[in-house]
């Protein structure tokens, strides 16, 4: 296997902070994000010389960090169960915390809803891609985000509405 460490190295310190938010996204957890690019960059890394289209490198790490992430999910759902009792979210009021709410709100949605909405409005990629990288119709791609956004907007009452209910 020849690698070209050089040109390697210069792709992950161009990229690797867009590819990070991108991983802290899927996950809803910093520390899950970080080791999850590290994961799918040490699988770039060992793919680099089959790689061809270096303009469609940040597809293969989105793509190699979509499926990692499932194969990490079917792990977990073993391990977790539902509970009776949901725990109490403290709301904030400042408008600088929007982006804290809304990253917030993307960590409550389900795996499935959130990188399907991360994928669309994130990474802007077409409901095609996305049901193409998630391995699932553009049908289902379609209700996923509708069903996700529809539970955003639930649960991201604008400053103000929520004096009024």
């Amino acid at each position: 296997m020849i690698v070209n460490h050089e040109e390697f190295h210069t792709y992950v310190v161009s990229r690797g902070a867009a590819l990070l938010r991108v991983a802290h996204q899927l996950t809803g957890n910093p520390c899950d994000a970080e080791d999850l690019l590290q994961a799918a960059l040490a699988k770039t890394y060992l793919a680099w010389d089959r790689i061809q289209d270096r303009s469609s490198l940040d597809s293969y790490v989105r793509r190699a960090m979509v499926n990692i992430n499932i194969s990490w999910w079917r792990r977990r759902k073993l391990e977790e169960y539902p509970s009776e009792d949901l725990p109490d979210i403290p709301t904030q009021h400042d408008p600088r915390h929007q982006y804290d709410e809304l990253e917030q709100a993307l960590d409550r949605l389900p795996a499935r809803q959130r990188t399907a909405i991360v994928l669309r409005y994130y990474e802007d990629m077409t409901e095609m891609e996305i049901a193409r990288t998630l391995g699932i119709s553009v049908g289902t791609v379609k209700s996923t985000v509708s069903r996700g956004m529809a539970k955003l907007r639930g649960d991201l009452v604008p400053v103000g509405r929520e004096a009024m209910n």
